[in-house]
């Protein structure tokens, strides 16, 4: 099955559980683009790789502080399961179910 879709995520922050809306649209080669939404707005994903069902992602954050984030996945299925690393507050579980 294909990494790419649309990904109801939950990731567990210092500031609480936050929901969001992950798109995954594949590009040229092992690239991909796309975004996450949710209640502290939008994030586009920058430097997207794909290794067979793994993920890696980098993102900006500009809200509450801003703060460059490193993302890592896994799709299997249609469960998403990875790891976004925020500097100094470390790296924080994300979990996600794939939209039908």
């Amino acid at each position: 099955m294909s990494v790419a879709g649309t990904f109801n995520c939950v990731t567990n922050t210092p500031l609480g559980r936050q929901k969001g809306v992950l798109t995954i649209v594949p590009g040229q080669g092992d690239s991909f683009t796309g975004n996450i939404t949710g209640d502290l707005g939008s994030m586009d994903i920058n430097d997207g790789r794909i290794d067979g069902q793994r993920l890696t992602w980098s993102m900006k954050m500009t809200s509450p502080m801003p703060m460059n984030l490193d993302c890592k996945a896994t799709v299997e299925g249609d469960e998403l399961t990875g790891t976004i690393k925020a500097g100094m507050f470390g790296s924080m579980e994300l979990t996600g179910t794939r939209q039908v």
